[in-house]
């Protein structure tokens, strides 16, 4: 046991005698993955000391960012869809409805792509439409409880998402909170 504690981790023995063998694997795609957003080390020359340049790539849409593209690519499918098949063949019913339902699978389509992008400009993109989500689910959320005979039928929106499991409710801050957690650096002029 105090022969193993007085191993250094930097050691070329495994802490049994024997060398220790140098780990070898073969590269894997999380490997490619982490290649694109980690930070490189690069060797000065002539020097033994490596320097860590910064990570170039966006990161928006890695790791959970592929999990919540994927909700809102899901809702911008089905929000299209049930605002097509209400406007075709029931818009006499509830015409401000079911045109805040087709409002809605637009700014659905919108935050997926943008969010599915890197850049700048697709990061204020994104900002904007989830920020437009985030108030239309609160007011229409709150009209619908208040003003239902404008809402005779549910929108995407209506009762907060209510019919959705409140998941459009819950979108747009997780949305928000992941946009904040990987906005882009300052740029210094």
């Amino acid at each position: 046991m105090e022969e193993a504690e007085n191993v250094s981790a930097n050691s070329p023995h495994d802490g049994t005698g024997n060398p220790a063998a140098p780990a070898s694997r073969t590269p894997g795609p999380a490997d490619a993955e982490s290649a694109d957003t980690a930070p490189a080390e690069t060797a000065a020359p002539g020097t033994g000391a490596t320097e860590t340049a910064p990570a170039t790539t966006d990161t928006r849409n890695t790791g959970p960012g592929r999990l919540l593209i994927a909700v809102y690519a899901i809702f911008a499918i089905s929000a299209t869809a049930r605002a097509g098949y209400q406007i075709l063949t029931k818009f006499s019913e509830a015409p401000l409805a079911y045109l805040l339902s087709a409002f809605a699978a637009a700014v659905y389509v919108v935050a997926t792509v943008s969010l599915a992008k890197p850049g700048r400009t697709a990061f204020k993109v994104s900002v904007a439409a989830v920020l437009v989500e985030l108030v239309g689910v609160l007011v229409v959320g709150a009209l619908s409880v208040f003003d239902s005979v404008n809402f005779p039928h549910e929108t995407v929106w209506s009762l907060f998402g209510r019919g959705y499991g409140f998941i459009p409710l819950l979108l747009p801050i997780l949305g928000l909170i992941w946009l904040y957690r990987r906005r882009p650096a300052r740029r210094d002029h």
